[in-house]
């Protein structure tokens, strides 16, 4: 009898659902609250782990929720899509005992769940202070000095070019992590506190970068990476050829309704955005889905708990493979490599990376690192142009959301110390500010959630 075809895993099945409440409960419990926690250290933005795990355990999400958001505004995508394998819970004391982590991603979510679900955020905007900020795209690292910007007083203003705010959270992050509405709720949640946000307009060729120098006090950058790096071989230009952030919001639109059916799939990658479409291509049926990386396996820079989940799935992974040639006359019919071999196939999706925005960046005079990356001051954030700062992957080169959400933070603070020199931030934003570098402060009080 011939074996069963294995039926692909639901494309849009979370890999991290929800708690209940009693499993809430009895995961808070396992957690040793440590002194000087080093899942705190991990986390880029700082969330106090054993306080807002300590507030679960005492059956107050809500001000679970609060605390999480206090350090990380970004803290409901987070929880979905952070790499917490290689970070919060990959720094838990329980690893030293080969016990399983405390599932702090699975906690963040189950707060920040019960804050949105009250429907207002559980912070209020600061004081008119007479400012206006400007920010160049709504994206995590736009969103969350947004929100920290509205807190400090500020006038926020958001250009995004696209129809929806959000950026890769949005667009690019594949669907088993986290759901386009999810991420579009976020965004909405944020801007509660005041944000106005023009969609539908590219700085720098709907909207002269000019205007916003001239019209708003700072301006904030946080516009990501451009488009994917050309493979720069033969054939890239026939249909059947498309790049992996392309590929994840055609899944994403419209249940998947968009992506043309693939018998055989080649991946060619070895980051993290390859694996996601590596996966996510297994999880919309394509019929075999390969992954070719042109280096060693030791070479690639997926997290290793990535690949293993494209290889569960049931992908293959192939290295050494140098593409050199995409093989077809009026569409893709397969892929030959330098060693020669050949591979036959309907599909082939880029993830080799991305460029960067040289236009806007010289559009606004900025300096940049022979990358193209944005250079900035690490403290503060501002650019070579004391009133623009950036932050995000325009900066970093290409990181995790809750890195765009730290410097997102970062910046805010950044611009209310060059706005008001020498002032203290107004009150009440004390705790968030100590969380830019991890820093102790007396606890905030908690509020009364009815």
């Amino acid at each position: 009898m011939a074996p069963s075809k294995k039926t692909p895993p639901d494309a849009f099945a979370e890999l991290k659902g929800p708690m209940t409440r009693e499993e809430a409960r009895i995961e808070s419990s396992r957690c040793l609250y440590c002194y000087d926690a080093p899942c705190v250290t991990a986390c880029p933005t700082h969330i106090d782990v054993p306080r807002f795990i300590r507030q679960i355990a005492a059956a107050d999400p809500l001000g679970s929720g609060e605390t999480i958001l206090e350090a990380n505004a970004l803290g409901h995508s987070c929880a979905r899509v952070c790499p917490v394998e290689v970070l919060c819970e990959g720094a838990c004391v329980y690893h030293d005992w080969q016990e399983k982590p405390i599932q702090i991603a699975r906690l963040q979510r189950h707060a920040t769940d019960a804050v949105y679900a009250e429907g207002e955020p559980p912070f209020s905007p600061g004081k008119d202070n007479g400012k206006r900020v400007a920010i160049v795209g709504a994206g995590p690292a736009g969103a969350s000095c947004a929100a920290y910007l509205r807190r400090l007083g500020f006038n926020v203003t958001i250009f995004e070019k696209r129809k929806l705010p959000g950026g890769l959270n949005t667009y690019g992050v594949a669907e088993y992590k986290m759901a386009q509405p999810t991420a579009v709720e976020e965004m909405k949640f944020l801007f509660k506190l005041g944000v106005d946000v023009v969609s539908g307009k590219e700085i720098g060729k709907d909207v002269p970068a000019s205007d916003l120098l001239n019209d708003f006090d700072a301006v904030f950058v946080g516009i990501g990476l451009a488009e994917t790096r050309s493979l720069g071989i033969p054939g890239e230009d026939l249909p059947g050829v498309i790049d992996a952030l392309s590929f994840i919001e055609r899944v994403k639109a419209k249940g998947g309704k968009g992506v043309p059916k693939s018998t055989i799939t080649v991946v060619i990658g070895g980051g993290n955005t390859a694996i996601d479409a590596t996966t996510q291509s297994v999880r919309s049926g394509a019929g075999k889905v390969t992954l070719a990386y042109r280096r060693g396996r030791e070479d690639m820079s997926a997290y290793d708990f990535e690949i293993e989940l494209a290889k569960t799935d049931g992908a293959a992974i192939i290295t050494h493979a140098v593409p050199k040639k995409i093989l077809g006359k009026k569409k893709v019919e397969g892929v030959e490599f330098a060693d020669g071999t050949k591979i036959v196939c309907d599909r082939i999706i880029k993830a080799i990376g991305q460029t960067k925005h040289f236009a806007l960046a010289k559009a606004f005079g900025l300096a940049q690192h022979e990358d193209g990356r944005l250079k900035v001051n690490a403290e503060t954030l501002a650019t070579s142009r004391p009133t623009i700062f950036a932050g995000g992957d325009a900066v970093n080169g290409g990181k995790e959301v809750v890195n765009a959400a730290a410097d997102g933070k970062r910046a805010a603070w950044g611009i209310q110390r060059a706005l008001f020199p020498g002032k203290p931030a107004p009150a009440g934003n004390d705790y968030w500010i100590s969380t830019i570098d991890g820093r102790k402060v007396a606890p905030i009080t908690p509020r009364s959630h009815s």
